[in-house]
């Protein structure tokens, strides 16, 4: 089970888990129905998932490295740099047709989870993040250092407002407030986040 041929089923039985999870929902999709779909032995599936919360954990991971790609091709996108800062956190969010996934971390019984997964996509999204301000600093739009420290707390703030949705207009402007005097930035650069967030 080992090996190349090991990878292959796990990866499988992750695209068939992440299928039913979004077409039947995270509760209503037994282990039962993801094994007999795949149709491997019980013994098989648990072999790579000790649990149906593994799976799920392994679901989101997955939906991270495709943000992820998502994201990195941002950077070579030929769109103002500002701009790019918002369309890699944008890319990192999860699919319209995913929210259902994704919300089922705002449970309290998945609270470990949902800060396990927050703390991989603050992993994985602020070294790409880091290369756009460090554009923004070479073409004179941004003036910082210690870039990837400011990246860090930026996307924790994102994390914590926008991630609950419960935020007002003046919570936006002082978002963007953050985020110019963070990264240097003339007042006024990042101010068109307000139109995309109404």
């Amino acid at each position: 089970m080992k090996g190349e041929k090991g990878e292959r089923r796990k990866k499988e039985l992750l695209k068939i888990a992440y299928r039913m999870f979004i077409e039947k929902g995270y509760d209503n999709t037994s282990i039962d129905e993801i094994i007999t779909e795949a149709g491997i032995a019980k013994g098989t599936y648990y072999y790579h998932f000790p649990s149906k919360e593994a799976t799920l954990e392994a679901v989101i991971d997955m939906m991270i490295s495709e943000e992820a790609e998502r994201a990195k091709a941002v950077i070579t996108a030929p769109i103002p740099v500002p701009q790019k800062i918002i369309a890699v956190i944008m890319a990192m969010r999860p699919q319209q047709e995913e929210s259902g996934i994704a919300n089922t971390l705002e449970r309290s019984e998945n609270i470990l989870m949902h800060d396990k997964i927050n703390k991989r996509l603050l992993d994985v999204t602020t070294p790409i993040l880091t290369d756009v301000v460090k554009e923004g600093v070479s073409q004179g739009i941004f003036d910082c250092t210690n870039i990837e420290e400011r990246v860090k707390m930026i996307l924790f703030i994102c994390q914590r407002i926008f991630d609950s949705g419960s935020f007002n207009e003046r919570d936006i402007e002082v978002f963007i407030d953050i985020v110019e005097k963070t990264f240097g930035a003339q007042a006024g650069t990042m101010g068109f986040i307000q139109e995309l967030i109404r």
